[in-house]
């Protein structure tokens, strides 16, 4: 056979290789068509979608006369006194019977079926709505005696990402539910809750009240940016499971209303956008900015020197960190090294840090927050230390009791065994050679004038677990 014949005949010539590849590679193929086909089944929502129920539920709930408006007249005052007396479960309680998610939902419905009938109405009722609940709230702080602000109205004048989060994948939830044949009460009422509607407008109505615009800005624009991704979540899975549109007679009419809802989403997105953009730089900012101050208080920088207060500023321009310092001079050499470890290790590139130092002379205001803070110090440190004390004061009145019962038992020994001359009792840990496993055993130590039976060392051990109320006692 010549070297041609072998050459020929090898397996990539004649496809063998090939032809046994191609079982395995089949094998695969169908096993990722297999699981790819039971992953559609299992997220598929759109056999069990009643489309005709879902817009007689939103249509019903943009509705906005009689019952609905005193149902939300009564939950924005139980709210606001939720939000005044600082209690969670009133809030809760509250969220749970407003009617603000109609509107909402019905905008994003209306754009996703062209139904500018339906968004007009919706428009119309949710401006309605938002107007009776800044009334109604504003109309109760004004009336309240409780005039401060708790932490429950103080935490809705900040939007960050995890609004917009919750919002958004709430407000989806909430339309998927709505969709259902047999609609789930809780969902719905989940989303009510999650989504948290009534306390932003609640806190703008306080700052209303109390002529603090701060609160009342940033209360409402929490309420936009809620608003807003409940609305685009909605129109998102409307379109996600073909809602019908709306057909018009006319074919003129129907291209303009699709043109201005197209507008008007347009007018509305961006902004939001944009305003979402910033919300997350924002609280990109305070997290990275937090975490730089509570590190570099370890750091060496601050190792003699005390930071008795700081504050953030962000805007869309420039973000800066004030931080007041008493204690030892830190150099202007040392301050430069912290603001590159600020911006390079942190990511607060943009960020200015101003470090305000004073040896002596700080004002009244500084001076309170350091004793504060040394007065802190020196509370924890005493009750450390009072810790450690009833520790040895426990630890002292156990030996004493020790020894008082050692003395008792000593006398007893005397009369039963007039043998034994000395015991002791020793805690001791035993470790197994094999396990490794460790054990604290309490021992028993004899010395006697001469040795005794087993039987009475027996006798004595039980004994003295009894005595003792050691059940493990052993003898060595």
């Amino acid at each position: 056979m010549s070297e041609e014949t072998i050459t020929n005949n090898t397996p990539s010539e004649t496809g063998e290789g090939n032809t046994q590849r191609k079982p395995e590679n089949s094998k695969w193929n169908q096993f990722l068509r297999d699981t790819l086909a039971w992953v559609k089944r299992t997220v598929r929502i759109h056999e069990d979608t009643d489309y005709e129920a879902t817009a007689n539920s939103i249509n019903s709930a943009i509705s906005f006369k009689g019952v609905n408006v005193w149902i939300l007249f009564f939950a924005i005052i139980v709210a606001s006194v939720g939000l005044n007396v600082n209690s969670t479960a009133v809030i809760i309680g509250a969220m749970l019977i407003s009617p603000l998610m109609g509107p909402i939902m019905g905008i994003g419905m209306a754009i996703g079926t062209t139904d500018s009938d339906m968004l007009k109405v919706s428009l119309r009722n949710l401006l309605v709505m938002v107007g009776i609940s800044l009334l109604a709230s504003t109309f109760y702080f004004i009336l309240s005696p409780l005039g401060d602000a708790q932490s429950e109205l103080l935490a809705r004048t900040r939007p960050t990402i995890f609004d917009v989060l919750i919002a958004f994948f709430g407000g989806a939830a909430g339309i998927v539910a709505t969709s259902r044949k047999s609609q789930p009460f809780t969902v719905i009422s989940g989303v009510a809750i999650a989504t948290a509607l009534m306390p932003p407008l609640c806190t703008a109505g306080y700052g209303l009240a109390t002529a603090q615009f701060r609160y009342f800005f940033g209360a409402f624009y929490l309420f936009f940016i809620n608003s807003f991704f409940i609305a685009l979540a909605t129109f998102l899975i409307v379109k996600y499971l073909h809602f019908p549109q709306k057909k018009y007679l006319n074919e003129a009419r129907e291209k303009l209303v699709k043109r201005t809802i197209t507008i008007f989403s347009i007018i509305v997105i961006i902004p939001s956008v944009i305003i979402a953009l910033h919300v997350i730089r924002e609280t990109s900012f305070h997290a990275a900015a937090n975490k730089f101050i509570n590190e570099i208080q370890e750091s060496p920088y601050f190792e003699h020197s005390q930071l008795i207060s700081y504050k953030k500023e962000f805007n869309y321009k420039e973000q800066s960190i004030m931080m007041s310092v008493v204690g030892k001079e830190i150099t202007p050499e040392e301050i430069a090294h912290i603001q590159a470890l600020m911006r390079n290790q942190y990511g607060l590139k943009k960020t200015n840090l101003i470090i305000k130092q004073t040896d002596h002379l700080y004002n009244s205001q500084n001076e309170n927050e350091l004793i504060e803070n040394i007065l802190e110090r020196k509370d924890a440190q005493i009750s450390e230390y009072q810790q450690r004390i009833e520790e040895l004061e426990n630890k002292l009145d156990l030996l004493n009791t020790s020894e008082k019962t050692n003395k008792q038992v000593a006398q007893e020994l005397a009369v039963q065994y007039p043998s034994i001359t000395s015991f002791s009792v020793v805690k001791m840990v035993y470790t197994d050679t094999k396990s490794l496993k460790t054990d604290t055993i309490p021992t028993l130590f004899i010395e006697s004038k001469h040795n005794l039976s087993d039987e009475q060392k027996q006798k004595l051990l039980q004994w003295l677990r009894v005595r003792l109320e050691e059940p493990k006692l052993e003898m060595r």
